[in-house]
């Protein structure tokens, strides 16, 4: 009994020195290094995968057909900020508020593809199939001015007709 005793007295010795050296001992915590390692795992990556909203997703595909094939025009962005004005119920404002973020959050052009087919199979599950065929509208009116669609935007418009399947939901489109 005498070593246990012995034992513990040396190891909360060497533990209270190694604190007031500066050794910060909340690490040796294990609750700690998982809260914080969770905490790195979803700050620590790329924003647009944390979004959960299915209006922004929307938003966020209907920014990207239009930016996959490069910048965006005029006529594109005045096509995609009426038809999310409409489709969303939202004003003016608040759909250009919303294009802002979406294109902020897509970022690079050479990454919008990648980035897109990773938001549709995190996304699948928060689409019904009216608020999909409802963005497969959107997405084919925003790309309606370009005189040549090229295959990249007609890949993704079928990935999304064939990836959001799901039971049809009883309240409206997008509420």
């Amino acid at each position: 009994m005498h070593i246990i005793i012995g034992f513990l007295t040396s190891l909360v010795t060497i533990l209270y020195l190694l604190d007031q050296l500066g050794f910060d001992l909340g690490g040796l915590n294990p609750f700690h290094w998982r809260r914080r390692r969770a905490w790195l795992k979803k700050h620590g990556g790329d924003p647009i995968y944390a979004v959960a909203d299915s209006k922004e997703v929307a938003a966020l595909f209907v920014v990207g057909i239009a930016k996959i094939d490069g910048d965006i025009t005029a006529e594109e962005k005045k096509t995609i900020l009426a038809e999310l004005s409409s489709n969303f119920s939202i004003d003016e404002r608040e759909a250009s508020q919303l294009f802002g973020s979406s294109a902020h959050l897509l970022g690079h052009p050479q990454l919008i593809g990648t980035q897109l087919n990773t938001v549709l199979e995190r996304s699948r599950d928060l689409f019904t199939p009216e608020q999909a065929e409802s963005l497969v509208t959107m997405m084919s009116a925003a790309i309606a001015s370009n005189e040549k669609i090229t295959p990249d935007q007609t890949d993704l418009i079928e990935a999304i007709r064939k990836g959001f399947s799901g039971e049809p939901a009883i309240s409206g489109t997008w509420n």
